[in-house]
């Protein structure tokens, strides 16, 4: 993986393209040593005469990685918001930055660790009271000391055995074996505190300098970038390389599917998602900010100690020749000590300027990339109000149209019903147009928007079956033959007069009473599915008529005169239908203008005779106008009993007169008749 990479930031038209960085990482390392150089002139001017050793503090090693790491984190999981090319070569370019500034990191925090590590070893116990780990590193240094000395003598043994002879070299070689025992001893003794040290340093107590180095390489080993070959560190990734990123295929499809037609559901979905993007780059830029400040806390102090270095390299230059051994021996001194612990300090604060530069590097890509993303929720912003705009003027262009229909058929139809009828039917068009054109409006093409109406309408026909097939069966109750309030119908058995009709059913006010033309006080209330129903049968009057026929009979004795009572019953009955002969053949006009073969003989009473055991059985049919029914019928027997005692008087059969009305006739029987 390369260790550096110029950020590049491309720009979607019409924006303007920003320039691309080109060899960063020479500029950083460029930057790096000027820094640094600076520093030594700094150092050169300055003029304080004290130099006091700088504290290093191993407590904020490992914070100032786990922050480093939780921002590299964090970042590594908001570049995956990259939705277009120009966002993708950014977004490379930062994941790039961050592995470089992570490994700049985990420099600092090494030489840091070492240095300390280091200052442990040299520094002696403070106060009487040493440390664990100091006082192992102390009696290591005591062996290492003590095996040198030993080796110097082995060597001064070994130099006059040759020249002894006698007692004398036998003396010598057990001397000499006597030592390397020592030696071996010594050397074990040192193998025993390393282990120590070492099992100390793995522990690493909280708190405490120990284990800085094991801390630090465990970190270290849950950053997979940081495992990969230190040698790609300075290669820069051609474009012909097959390691493209990874969202290089997706952000194809992304800009082909821009360039579809977006409907206001998806364009409300990009924009909450573009103003996502837009608060987690804004989150990202506040972390960078945070770990640039902790940066430059860390710096500071270093800072002060390398002007503080400086300034004792002025003073050794500027120094006048020295004229004795002991002064040559001190200064000598003073310019190692003060050129180690420059070395020491420029080895932690180089990694801290490269990390510093990096993350201001970085910041300015966030900020581009902020800015770019602040111009796509403009613009989709401004796509997102254009479309409700236009959504808006159809929905209103279609309320204008419905109104002009609305006033239209005022004006034109004046038939009630048949005004009723084109008021529903512009109802009906009017909320058919607006979900359409919603629908056409939110959806993001066409396709999807078909299937998504034929999934919805297959669920609504499952759920609402039967209030579907009662709102089509409305559509059969109001045709020409259907039925109108006030029409008196007969549905499944029960009569009454159609009080409502509404979409999804029908209220019936039932009739009942020996005429079968008074309230009972029940409204039945049917759904409009009856009309497709097999054994629920729908009887209503001829549109424009309000009859029915009624039956009265009577038996007189067989040897009466045939002719004589068909004459007298029947003008009977026509002498009170006389009075409501208007209104009969009114009806009669409108069935024959609704059927195509209306009764020959219209509306007019009927009269039929047959022999019975009992007697002669004269069978009266007669039309009676349902709003007078009653009072017909009362007419009716009166004035056939009349009939029956005109002399010559008619001779009813049987012991007392019979005679019989009935109104319960169902339609085959009064067409019979």
């Amino acid at each position: 993986m390369p260790l550096f990479r110029g950020t590049a930031i491309h720009c979607k038209s019409p924006r303007i393209f920003r320039p691309r960085l080109k060899n960063t990482f020479v500029l950083a390392v460029v930057a790096g040593a000027l820094c640094v150089f600076a520093a030594g002139c700094a150092f050169l001017s300055a003029q304080t005469q004290n130099a006091t050793p700088i504290s290093l503090d191993a407590s904020r090693i490992v914070p100032f990685l786990n922050q480093t790491l939780g921002w590299f984190r964090q970042m590594t999981a908001d570049q995956q918001l990259a939705s277009d090319a120009s966002e993708e070569v950014l977004v490379t370019d930062n994941r790039q930055l961050g592995d470089q500034i992570v490994r700049a990191a985990f420099d600092f925090a090494r030489a840091e660790a070492e240095a300390i590590n280091s200052s442990l070893r040299q520094a002696p116990p403070q106060g009487g009271a040493a440390t664990q780990e100091q006082a192992m590193l102390q009696a290591e240094q005591r062996m290492d000391k003590q095996i040198a000395d030993l080796q110097s003598v082995i060597s001064s043994l070994n130099a006059k055995l040759p020249a002894a002879v006698g007692k004398q070299r036998q003396l010598l070689q057990d001397q000499i074996t006597e030592t390397q025992s020592e030696i071996d001893l010594a050397k074990t003794r040192k193998s025993a505190i390393q282990s120590m040290v070492a099992f100390v340093n793995g522990i690493g107590t909280p708190g405490e300098n120990s284990g800085i180095l094991a801390q630090i390489d465990a970190l270290a080993a849950s950053v997979p970038s940081l495992a990969a070959a230190p040698a790609s560190a300075n290669q820069n990734p051609s474009k012909d390389q097959p390691n493209a990123p990874p969202n290089a295929q997706p952000t194809a499809n992304t800009e082909a599917a821009a360039g579809q037609p977006a409907g206001i559901w998806e364009l409300g979905a990009d924009l909450f998602g573009i103003a996502q993007k837009l608060r987690t780059i804004d989150r990202a830029i506040n972390q960078t900010d945070a770990l640039t400040k902790t940066v430059g806390d860390l710096r500071a102090p270093l800072s002060v100690r390398l002007r503080q270095l400086s300034q004792q390299s002025d003073q050794l230059a500027n120094a006048p020749p020295a004229k004795d051994l002991a002064t040559i021996t001190q200064q000598k001194q003073e310019a190692d000590a003060t050129t180690a612990e420059y070395k020491q300090l420029a080895s932690i604060a180089v990694p801290l300027g490269k990390v510093s530069i990096l993350l201001g590097l970085f910041d300015k890509s966030l900020e581009n990339w902020h800015t770019e993303v602040r111009g796509d929720v403009r613009g989709q912003l401004e796509r997102l109000l254009a479309r409700l705009l236009v959504l808006a003027i159809f929905i209103g262009f279609v309320l204008v149209l419905a109104e002009i229909a609305k006033r239209t058929v005022y004006r034109y139809v004046h038939e009630p019903h048949r005004r009723y009828q084109f008021l529903l039917l512009r109802k009906i068009a009017m909320a058919v147009a607006i979900v359409a054109i919603v629908g056409l409006a939110f959806a993001s093409r066409l396709e999807s928007a078909v299937t998504y109406a034929g999934l919805l309408t297959a669920g609504i026909a499952v759920a609402l079956q039967n209030v579907i097939v009662a709102l089509v069966g409305y559509f059969f109750l109001i045709g020409r033959y259907g039925i109108r309030v006030g029409d008196r119908v007969q549905i499944s058995g029960v009569t009454g007069e159609v009080v409502d009709i509404g979409l999804v059913r029908l209220q019936v006010m039932e009739m009942g009473g020996s005429a079968a033309d008074i309230p009972t006080g029940r409204v039945v209330a049917f759904s409009n599915s009856v009309v497709f129903q097999p054994t629920a049968g729908i009887f209503r009057q001829i549109p424009g008529t309000n009859f029915v026929w009624h039956q009265v009979s009577l038996t007189v004795v067989a040897d009466s005169d045939f002719k004589m009572v068909r004459e007298r019953l029947l003008h009977a009955v026509e002498g009170v239908l006389a009075d409501y002969h208007d209104e009969l053949e009114r009806q009669n006009r409108a069935m024959e203008r609704t059927l195509l073969s209306a009764p020959p003989n219209g509306l007019r009473p009927k009269i039929h005779l047959r022999l019975t055991p009992g007697g002669l059985e004269a069978i009266i049919f007669f039309p009676v106008d349902l709003r007078h029914a009653a009072e017909i019928d009362e007419r009716v027997t009166r004035e056939l009993m009349k009939a029956v005692d005109q002399e010559p008087k008619l001779r009813l059969a049987g012991s007392a007169p019979a005679i019989s009305v009935r109104s319960d006739l169902p339609a085959a029987g009064a067409a019979a008749g």
